[in-house]
């Protein structure tokens, strides 16, 4: 097989995505049967880290022992990645040792590179720019909520939907502009100024997939599924203050969610800042789906490292 990324959303096809959702469901249903898959023994992941990680720790190193793997774990102070050694031959020297490496770093620019000098596939735990493995999980969620029976496709749950992004123009938005311009439904984005996405690095080709909105009450109305992330994320502290002010209007509340439709979920990629983004009563209430959001990483991970490393498996 020739060497497959996941470097940013739309390194896969809308095929790929459904077969990908199929298998995480399989995947996760022996997972609480308590059923052995193992169809990646003997094979290692190497992670490497540059931002600090809970969730996509756990879930990239219990997904691989799971899934009959091992894992080494690499940080920046822990190696020479942290001693300005070259990002070309770190990638070199890594990828003849393992079998897949999962990167979570800061610009894309460093995944990248190192990407284009791996001798085996490179995955993308987060960047500034994209997170695709957590709107993988949030799709799949969607889905496992959502999806009907007698359903050609995992994919036909998602056709026409309305996803209401509210807070920053991050990676988390530029991820979900990536996933409704490929899987066919609509974001609606209110983001506060001087917040807003940047399209140029989103790369959507065309407007028809969604919708900016000044005010984040219209954003939510008749949206299927409202989600956010922080108003700071890691490596913007310095701007906390500031944004703090501007974000003031851009927490997810009980009004936003009555916006919505009636059966509309809430997402959050977590960590969560009650108060802030989210008000306690949305994030703890009966629409939040976020702890199964949160497990299901695991999954759609699981299902993403079998493909790149054996295709499509029946």
């Amino acid at each position: 097989m020739a060497i497959q990324h996941y470097l940013q959303f739309t390194d896969l096809g809308a095929d790929e995505y459904a077969y990908l959702f199929e298998r995480a469901a399989l995947i996760k249903k022996k997972f609480k049967a308590y059923e052995k898959h193992q169809p990646l023994a003997d094979r290692t992941l190497a992670m490497i880290f540059e931002k600090a990680s809970t969730r996509t720790r756990v879930s990239f190193e219990a997904g691989m022992y799971q899934l009959g793997g091992s894992v080494v774990h690499l940080t920046t102070g822990d190696s020479q990645l942290g001693r300005a050694e070259p990002i070309e031959d770190s990638a070199k020297v890594i990828s003849r040792m393992v079998d897949l490496v999962m990167i979570r770093t800061f610009g894309q620019d460093k995944i990248a590179r190192f990407a284009a000098h791996s001798r085996v596939p490179v995955i993308n735990g987060l960047t500034n720019e994209f997170h695709p493995c957590q709107i993988l999980a949030d799709l799949f969620t969607f889905i496992e909520h959502r999806g009907q029976a007698g359903q050609a496709s995992p994919l036909d749950c998602l056709k026409g939907r309305v996803v209401a992004w509210v807070g920053d123009g991050n990676n988390m938005a530029n991820t979900w502009l990536q996933a409704a311009e490929l899987l066919g439904f609509t974001v609606h984005l209110s983001t506060p100024s001087g917040y807003e996405v940047d399209q140029a690095v989103a790369g959507v080709r065309a407007n028809h997939s969604y919708k900016v909105f000044k005010d984040p009450m219209d954003a939510c109305h008749g949206a299927d599924l409202v989600t956010t992330d922080v108003w700071t994320s890691m490596g913007y502290e310095a701007e906390n203050e500031a944004r703090r002010k501007a974000f003031a209007d851009w927490c997810v509340d009980a009004e936003m969610m009555r916006a919505a439709k009636p059966d509309a979920l809430f997402m959050h990629c977590l960590p969560a800042h009650r108060g802030e983004e989210v008000e306690a009563e949305v994030i703890d209430g009966p629409q939040s789906v976020v702890w199964d959001e949160a497990e299901n990483r695991m999954h759609v991970q699981k299902a993403l490292m079998e493909y790149l490393l054996l295709g499509r498996l029946e």
